[in-house]
């Protein structure tokens, strides 16, 4: 499936305004971690808007509702206008984020309509998830499970344990999206762990993989789709080759962006260098 171009360009439009609320909020919330929250914008666009997703934000526990488990939970504050936006929880929310008697902090919790999990803890996403899949086949439902991985978190041995489980028990309502931007906390991945080839690795464990440009909205959408219509036997993988601080260029070329804040008088001008 392939997205029009009308459709194309909205989508482009939607993850412009999501940066530019994700950096309002890093401007109130100086918690936040900026860098990390910029890279998966056009994933969590495509998921939401592009129809990917089956979800209803009247009722975020319908059992009919796909799973997305987003482990890389403090890279996902980019998530919080989405979800206010398609009505899980009041915008006004978006106003004070971290502060006291708001629902979304630094790193969500599953009191946040529309999170499914608890995400501080990196690794644990994809363990999490392989279960839901699991039980979700023994009880013939036709939903599938969606995660987020970052690729610092890559590093964890608990998500390899996760990648032979699923790839053993042939888990194909699985899919996961690796947010590829390159940058851990200390350094870029290739200069601690590097995870490269990262697709001959994962097809060795039983996976279907795919590789995109994770800022490329057509390409993710098609990706996507494919991968949700698919019933191969085998669990999916896509690796989305995205940039760390996507639309900050100071923070696109840092390799210790992962724990940079951009000061609430600068936030501004950065909203108006999005590109």
């Amino acid at each position: 499936m392939k997205l029009n171009r009308q459709d194309k360009l909205l989508l482009n439009e939607k993850a412009l305004s999501v940066r530019a609320e994700t950096l309002k909020i890093h401007g109130l919330a100086q918690g936040t971690r900026i860098a990390s929250s910029l890279s998966p914008v056009e994933i969590f666009v495509v998921l939401y808007y592009g129809g990917i997703l089956s979800y209803d934000p009247a009722n975020p526990m319908w059992a009919g509702r796909d799973r997305f488990i987003v482990s890389k939970g403090h890279g996902s504050i980019s998530l919080y206008p989405i979800l206010s936006d398609v009505g899980f929880f009041d915008k006004r929310e978006l106003g004070i984020v971290c502060q006291k008697g708001a629902i979304a902090g630094a790193i969500p919790d599953p009191h946040i309509p529309g999170y499914e999990t608890i995400n501080g803890s990196l690794g644990h996403g994809l363990g999490v998830a392989s279960g839901v899949a699991l039980a979700l086949r023994a009880r013939n439902r036709a939903e599938r499970v969606f995660v987020l991985l970052g690729d610092g978190e890559m590093s964890e041995g608990s998500v390899w344990e996760a990648i032979m489980f699923a790839g053993h028990h042939g888990l194909d309502n699985l899919i996961v999206i690796l947010d590829n931007n390159k940058a851990c906390m200390l350094d870029f991945c290739k200069n601690v762990i590097d995870l490269e080839p990262i697709e001959k690795k994962i097809r060795l464990f039983g996976w279907t993989v795919k590789r995109v440009d994770g800022h490329d909205i057509g390409k993710l959408y098609n990706a996507l789709s494919i991968f949700k219509g698919q019933s191969t036997g085998r669990p999916k993988f896509l690796v989305a080759d995205t940039i760390k601080g996507k639309g900050v260029p100071s923070l696109e070329s840092d390799p210790l962006s992962h724990t940079r804040n951009i000061l609430p008088d600068d936030i501004e001008a950065a909203i108006r260098g999005l590109r």
